[in-house]
């Protein structure tokens, strides 16, 4: 029997990534709080990478509006 050592979450966590190229991040219900306007990526976690390579947790975000371009 073959066990790999690399984990397995890795090879399939991409797939749970969600990337918007233009949103806005919202701190709060009335949008009055804005945490980023740009490109975003949430993490199959619930964190939001930011393009500085930033994280911004789950519990600060209150909501993503993504914008089409």
């Amino acid at each position: 029997m073959v066990i790999s050592t690399d984990p397995a979450w890795s090879e399939i966590s991409d797939q749970f990534v969600t990337t918007y190229s233009n949103a806005v991040v919202y701190g709060d219900y009335d949008g009055e709080t804005v945490l980023h306007e740009g490109e975003v990526r949430v993490l199959a976690n619930g964190w939001v990478e930011i393009p500085t390579g930033r994280l911004l947790s789950p519990d600060a975000v209150h909501h993503i509006d993504p914008h089409p371009e």
